[in-house]
Formats: structure tokens, sequence, C-alpha cells
């Protein structure tokens, strides 16, 4: 008999909700952890995402929710910057928390499934590829 695939679940936060959003689609987060769990062995769900440096960030909610209901939450304040174009914008890259999570989690794994819509993710992927690790890229 073989033991079940362990796997590990990333979400990168802002990219998959935009991409979410404008599909018009809604996530449930629980059911997508549930889904990956159903004949695997869930060694971790991540997700990742930049707050605001105040609790009236509309993110903090899911944030409270997501790490009651089974995720490992990493997340960073966001830089506020003046745009280019006027106004005020948040930038917070996870990139780097990701790929280093990847690396350090892949020898306990035996798939890696990452929730993206950034192409900068590449040479991670081949990274973990060449430890022997399957990895999937999805968006909504």
């Amino acid at each position: 008999m073989t033991p079940p695939e362990r796997v590990a679940l990333f979400i990168d936060g802002p990219n998959f909700h935009g991409t979410a959003r404008s599909l018009n689609i809604s996530v449930d987060y629980a059911k997508l952890r549930d889904f990956f769990s159903r004949d695997a062995t869930m060694v971790r769900a991540y997700f990742y995402t930049a707050l605001r440096d105040n609790e009236d960030d509309p993110v903090r909610p899911l944030v409270d929710w997501m790490a009651y209901n089974h995720y490992r939450v990493v997340s960073k304040i966001a830089k506020e910057y003046e745009a280019h174009f006027g106004g005020r914008r948040l930038k917070g890259n996870m990139d780097v928390e990701i790929a280093v999570d990847a690396l350090d989690i892949s020898p306990h794994i035996d798939h890696l499934i990452l929730f993206t819509g950034d192409g900068d993710f590449r040479r991670l992927i081949e990274a973990v590829q060449d430890k022997g690790r399957r990895v999937t890229v999805g968006t909504p």
C-alpha cells in the first residue's frame, strides 16, 4: 500500500484574489484546502498577504479566518507610496517569503501546489522540481 501523497498549498493572496475578482469568481478557501487534502496528507497550507498598518484593513477579517481555519498566514506591512498617475498605492510583495518557505518545506513534501497570477515564480518551480517534487501552478 502506497502512503498518501504529502502536499503543501501556497496561496499568493493578492495575486490570487485579483485574478478571482477579475473573473468574477468567489473562492471558498475551506473547500479549496479540503479538496487538496481529500486524497493526500496536507503538510501545510500557506496564505501570503501584505496588510495595511492599521486595524481598518479590509483584508484583516480574511486573514483572521484563514489563521483560525488551519492556514499558516504569512504577512507583512505594505508600503504606501505615491503612484505616478496620482493617488496613493500599497505595495507588499511576498515573493521572497513564498520562495523561502517553498524551498524549506520541499524535503518534507511530494507535491507543491502554488496559486498565483505572478510569473516571477518560474525559477522557484524549477528549483523545487529539481529536488524531485511535483509542482502544480493554478489560478482560480
